[in-house]
C-alpha cells in the first residue's frame, strides 16, 4: 500500500517534469509588435529574441538593422511597412538567423483606411 507523503512526492515530481518541457521551454523565441511616435511619423516598433547576436534579421525578405543584442528592438516607418507588406496585410514574416515566422501586426493596421470615429459597443 502507498503512503501519502509517497504519493506527493511522485505528483511534485511528475508537476516538476511537466513544467520543465511545457510550452514555454520548447517555444520559439517571443516577438511583439505595437505602434510607437518616432519624430513625425508614427512606426511599428518590432521587439524580439535571437540565438546569437551576429544573426540577421529581416522583415518580409528585407534585411533590417536592429537595437540589442540577443533581445533586440526595432523602428519601422509606416511607409516602409506599407512597402513592403500586401494590402490589407494582417501579418509580417519575420526571419531572425535561420528561423521563419509570422507575427500578428495590430489589428487593422494596414486597412488603408482613415477612420473619423470608432465606436465601440459593450453589451
Amino acid at each position: 500500500m502507498d503512503s501519502a507523503p509517497a504519493r506527493l512526492k511522485l505528483r511534485l515530481g511528475v508537476m516538476l517534469l511537466a513544467a520543465g518541457f511545457g510550452p514555454g521551454a520548447l517555444a520559439a523565441p517571443v516577438a511583439a509588435t505595437h505602434l510607437v511616435a518616432c519624430g513625425d511619423q508614427t512606426c511599428l516598433m518590432v521587439r524580439g529574441e535571437r540565438q546569437d547576436r551576429e544573426d540577421v534579421v529581416a522583415i518580409n525578405g528585407h534585411r533590417v538593422a536592429v537595437e540589442g543584442g540577443r533581445n533586440w528592438r526595432l523602428r519601422l516607418p509606416m511607409a516602409t511597412l506599407r512597402a513592403w507588406s500586401a494590402p490589407y496585410a494582417r501579418s509580417i514574416t519575420l526571419t531572425t538567423g535561420d528561423e521563419e515566422r509570422e507575427i500578428s501586426l495590430p489589428i487593422g493596421l494596414l486597412g488603408h483606411v482613415d477612420l473619423a470615429a470608432l465606436e465601440v459597443r459593450v453589451r
